[in-house]
Parts: C-alpha cells; structure tokens; sequence
C-alpha cells in the first residue's frame, strides 16, 4: 500500500472509526499502558528534559546539514562495497528494487517492518514479478499480510485494532490448529517464518538511522526477524528516508536509547544491530548490499516551515496520547502514518488536496508536542497547515471573516461582553441536548436547535453546549462579592 490506503472521503472514514468500540478499547487501553511503561523508563532515565534537548540538536543539526551528511554517509557506505541509490520519488525506489529483484532472478524475499516500504508500496510492486514470494516477517505485519494486506492502525502497533480470536482466524487459514493463546500462536508465526528465512535470497529491511561517519545502518527491533533479514540473504536491500542520518555512533546511542524508551517503554530494544557488506571471512552477512535513500516529497519540508517534522524518529509516543487518535483509532486517517505525526506529514508528502482534512483532525491540546522525544513543536505546525491552507489556498471567505470580526468586537468591546453573559443562561438552552442535571443552575435541558448557522454550524453540531450558571450566580458575580466579604472581614 501507499501512503493513502483508503479513497474514502475522511468524513466517512471517520464514522467507519467511530462504529468500531473495539478498536477504541484497544488503543484506549494501549495508550493507558503505554504511558505507564515509557514513563517509568524515562524517569528511570533521569533529566529527561536534558535528554529530549540533547535528541532535538542531534536532529536539528542533521536536518540543518543534511546534504552533507547524505554525501558522507554514501561515500563512506560505498567504501564499503555498498551500491546506494537517491531515489526521488516512491515509484522510481520501487522501480529500481523490482529491476535489482528481477536481475537477480529472485524467487524468495523476506522483509522486516519498515514504514518506508509500505510508503512506496513495495510488497505489491515485488509480487508483480512472476513465481516471487514474498514475506513480512515482523509478527504485526505478518498477521497484516495473511489477513488479505490489512491496513495498519499505529506507528509502532500495526495490529492494534485486532483481538486474539481474529488473529487465531487469520492463522488458522494458514495451518494453525492450536488454541488462542497469543504464546502459541507466536510459536506457530516463529516455525512458519522460520523456513522463509532460509530459503530467501533478498533480504529487504527499512532503517533506524544511518551512521554518517562509517557508511553503516542501525536498526532496532524486539523480534529478531530483523536480523535474520540482514544476516542470511545472500542480497540486502535498505530503504531509508533521506532525513534518517546520524553523524557518528555517540548520536545513533543517544537516539537509541530515547526511541525505545519512547516507543515501548524499555531501556532498550532487544536488538539493536548495525549492518553493511558482510567482511572478509564472515560466515553470514550479505555478498550484495544496496542502500536506497527516498526523498519522496520530503524536500518538500526541508528548508521551510514544516521543516522540523523531518527530526521525527519514528517512535509513535504522540499517538499514544493523542485524544484524537484515542477516539478515531488509525484508520480514521487513511494514511500509513497517522496520529498528529501523520497529520502533519502526510501534507508535507502528498499535498493538502489528499491530505487537508488531517490538520483539523487535532484538539490541538499540545500532548504530542509536550511527550515528543525530539521536541517537535507538533500542534504548532498542525496551526501552521491551517494558516497555509487558509491564506495560500484561499480557503478563506468573506463571510468567515465579517464572523470573526464581529466575535472579535464583541468580546473585545466591554459593554457588549457583559450583556452577552448576562444573557448566556437563556440563550443556551436553545443548543443543549442532555438531560444532565447538576447544580439548579447547571441544568442542561432539551434544546429546540441542533446547531446554529453559517460558520459556527460546524462547530456546534458536534458539540452540547452546557448551560452556564445565571448572571448573578457566575464566577465573576461570586468573586465580587467574595471580595467584598474579604474586606469586611468576613
């Protein structure tokens, strides 16, 4: 698949999100533990401020140079023995692996998780070629491919949105016969992928970060699959995002260390490997290694406002606590990357004519900005697309403008804020649905409008408006006479 897996519109896609209860007890629950588990790690940590500032300069300064840092790291990589190639776009990076695949006259390819393969929709351009298997070996992806190429929900967590039983449903297909214990079915995933690992001769892997200095890629993984990608193979493939460098080792365990305390909540990954071209007198490592680095639209971002989205390592800790992304799961996004990282990357990537609607799928509270292990200012460019949108695209209209205008007087002009609250109480109860009563003053009755028109239509369809307490009962009528209590001491 590619970035856009769905041709729904994002209003459709998200009532499909919002019938799904499973999904949102699986991320709720997901979310909840995650928190638990990655705040523990990085207080174990310590100074996780210092760290976060420490990872934000890393990435700044490599973004900052990254032309540099590209040319180093393929020189060095290519002293190795490694062929690299720049693609520009997703079809001429598939395209170059697909002619690579079938000069090779390849029959068997396994693959670990990469979001930049599902980027450039590699798998389906491979299995173009006649007689060549191919498969995921991550256990998520794996239960993704079996499952007719499922779409994945999370960043780091493809097959949040599936339970046990779907997942015994999808391996039972394939030859499973034992209950639905997650232990035994990893087991049966463990021996099927097993054979696949020893009869491919390609082996495809995405990239954590790339060493600039040494021409090596790092990769982190829980599962094992991703070394034995690299490792067995007599043909490697890498494919990177052209942003993912590093300039040396001390930052690559800098980066390290924060994404998997981050993405899982461990001190570290269980593996955390560093490949190239097997050496001299190795018994295992590829004979033929090939690096593509894919800028596919991130040009875009590089050297403009939207710049900072490009220090993003991948670590999905802004989905695990967006509210967002909590009610609407991944699919409400349509795009391989979702949450509020998708929401401002897509855009960079693909445009605002496919992706437009996600900048707006955000309360803009600032969780993810303030969890971001490299300080992305996130709910800051999600701002920032609206403003382009609104004045570059000319979204803008005459009528929003005379609106805010006229909010803008009268909330700015004194005498005309104090009649509206005096009126508030009344006025409301034209909008409010619940039958939720509180306090007397806090009654929410039935409403005899569902929304209200022109601009704020949109705004107030969505919400119930609960009654504020009458004028001579609200905060502003209490303090004053609560201050005039304090002055006479009482």
């Amino acid at each position: 698949m590619a970035i856009a897996y769905s041709d729904k519109p994002f209003k459709v896609r998200l009532a499909e999100s919002e019938q799904d209860t499973f999904m949102q007890k699986a991320v709720a629950k997901a979310q909840d533990a995650q928190w638990t588990k990655r705040t523990a790690s990085r207080n174990e940590l310590g100074h996780w401020e210092q760290w976060r500032e420490l990872g934000q300069q890393i990435r700044q300064h490599v973004v900052r140079y990254l032309p540099d840092y590209l040319e180093e790291f393929a020189d060095n990589a290519e002293k190795r023995g490694a062929h690299v190639y720049f693609a520009r776009t997703d079809k001429e990076a598939a395209a170059y692996i697909r002619e690579l695949a079938e000069r090779k006259h390849v029959q068997h390819v396994v693959k670990s998780k990469s979001m930049v393969t599902t980027e450039i929709d590699l798998d389906q351009e491979l299995l173009k070629i006649p007689g060549l298997s191919l498969l995921e070996t991550d256990l998520a992806e794996f239960i993704l491919q079996e499952d007719d190429w499922d779409e994945p929900t999370h960043i780091v967590f493809p097959t949040l949105h599936k339970n046990r039983d779907q997942i015994h449903e999808i391996f039972a297909k394939i030859g499973y016969k034992g209950d639905n214990d997650p232990q035994h079915m990893a087991r049966f995933a463990r021996e099927y992928l097993r054979a696949s690992f020893l009869k491919a001769d390609m082996g495809i892997t995405g990239c954590n970060f790339a060493v600039a200095d040494t021409g090596m890629v790092n990769l982190v993984t829980n599962e094992g699959n991703g070394d034995l990608t690299m490792a067995i193979p007599p043909t490697q493939v890498v494919v990177m995002g052209m942003e993912r460098l590093v300039p040396s080792l001390k930052e690559a365990e800098v980066l390290d260390n924060m994404l998997a305390r981050s993405a899982v909540g461990q001190k570290l990954t269980s593996y955390c490997s560093f490949s190239s071209v097997a050496a001299t007198g190795e018994s295992d490592g590829p004979t033929e290694y090939h690096i593509v680095i894919v800028d596919n639209g991130r040009m875009n971002a590089l050297g403009g406002p939207f710049e900072e989205v490009l220090q993003c390592i991948r670590c999905g800790a802004c989905l695990n606590v967006c509210p967002v992304y909590r009610h609407i799961g991944g699919h409400g996004y349509g795009s391989i990357y979702p949450g509020p990282i998708g929401a401002v990357l897509s855009p960079v990537l693909r445009g605002y004519k496919q992706f437009g609607d996600l900048p707006f799928a955000s309360s803009l509270c600032g969780a993810c900005t303030e969890t971001c292990p490299v300080k992305i200012p996130l709910h800051s460019l999600l701002i920032k697309h609206r403003e382009v949108m609104m004045n570059e695209l000319h979204m803008d209209t005459g009528l929003n403008k005379v609106t805010y205008k006229a909010l803008g007087l009268a909330t700015g002009t004194p005498a005309i804020f104090h009649m509206g609250i005096s009126v508030d109480h009344s006025m409301t109860a034209l909008l409010s649905h619940h039958q939720e009563p509180t306090a007397q003053n806090y009654f929410m009755g039935d409403g005899i409008m569902s929304k209200l028109p022109f601009i704020l239509g949109g705004w107030t369809v969505i919400r119930d408006m609960p009654r504020p307490p009458r004028a001579k009962d609200n905060f502003r009528s209490w303090f004053k006479q609560h201050k005039q209590l304090q002055e006479a001491g009482r």
